[in-house]
């Protein structure tokens, strides 16, 4: 997994109390109890904006946010992470720290086409745990702030569907990765193939879960007919991605 190193001028290091994110978030009883027993420290660590790395802003991306989370468990629920991605109204990509080791997580973050004042926050994509003095790499070279978030995204969205698929034993095949495209992929489009990606393969898992816990033969009979569109209908899900991954997209 890549480690960014944010520029100096960037820096904020500000540690942000978890009061100010349940007052902005409207946190209930069970969403501060999840705070308290999973996240130790929350810090504003860098504000990538045009007057901090020369980049200029674009209507949907006017700045992004950095946030470090020293987290007390290996599996941070998502609802932390959504609850601060509404209180702050910017993209943000999580630093997430436990034990000596740090991984990225966002999720595709925008402006929502009914009301500009709202935000709509998809799934979260995650790097792989990494000792956290790995070597930072510098930030990829991009014409506005819009493309460095699509640049900062796509390893998250990619990474985690080929580890979806290789977990599957399902690796995508090298004719869909040699073809050519037609068109360039959004990052909007890539991020709703990967969630239907995401989706489709939770269908399969419920499908043979209920298939396990079932007894009797013709029950049995019928979900595996389930199962088996299912598996299909991923399969296709799983083509057609790995086409998407050997296509270039511009800035």
């Amino acid at each position: 997994m890549t480690l960014y190193d944010w520029p100096r001028a960037a820096a904020f290091g500000r540690v942000i109390p978890k009061r100010k994110i349940y007052e902005h978030a409207g946190a209930n009883s069970a969403l501060k109890d999840l705070f308290v027993r999973e996240v130790d420290q929350i810090t504003w660590s860098y504000k990538l904006a045009p007057e901090t790395i020369n980049l200029e802003a674009t209507k949907c991306v006017t700045e992004i946010q950095v946030f470090r989370i020293a987290s007390r468990t290996t599996m941070l629920d998502r609802n932390v992470l959504r609850a601060i991605d509404r209180a702050i109204p910017f993209p943000l990509i999580f630093e997430v720290t436990h034990e000596g080791r740090i991984k990225m997580v966002a999720a595709y973050k925008r402006p929502s086409d009914a009301d500009s004042a709202r935000w709509v926050v998809g799934d979260y994509f995650e790097g792989e745990w990494t000792p956290e003095d790995t070597p930072r790499t510098p930030l990829p070279v991009a014409l506005n702030l819009g493309a460095l978030y699509e640049k900062l995204l796509n390893p998250l969205v990619e990474g985690e569907t080929a580890r979806l698929f290789s977990g599957m034993g399902e690796a995508p095949q090298t004719p869909f990765l040699a073809a050519e495209p037609e068109k360039p992929v959004s990052l909007e489009e890539r991020i709703a193939h990967a969630e239907a990606i995401k989706r489709q393969a939770r269908e399969v898992e419920r499908i043979k879960a209920r298939l396990k816990r079932e007894k009797q033969f013709n029950k049995r009979v019928a979900i595996n007919a389930e199962l088996r569109t299912a598996e299909k209908t991923l399969a296709s899900f799983q083509a057609s991605g790995a086409m998407q991954m050997g296509q270039k997209h511009g800035d």
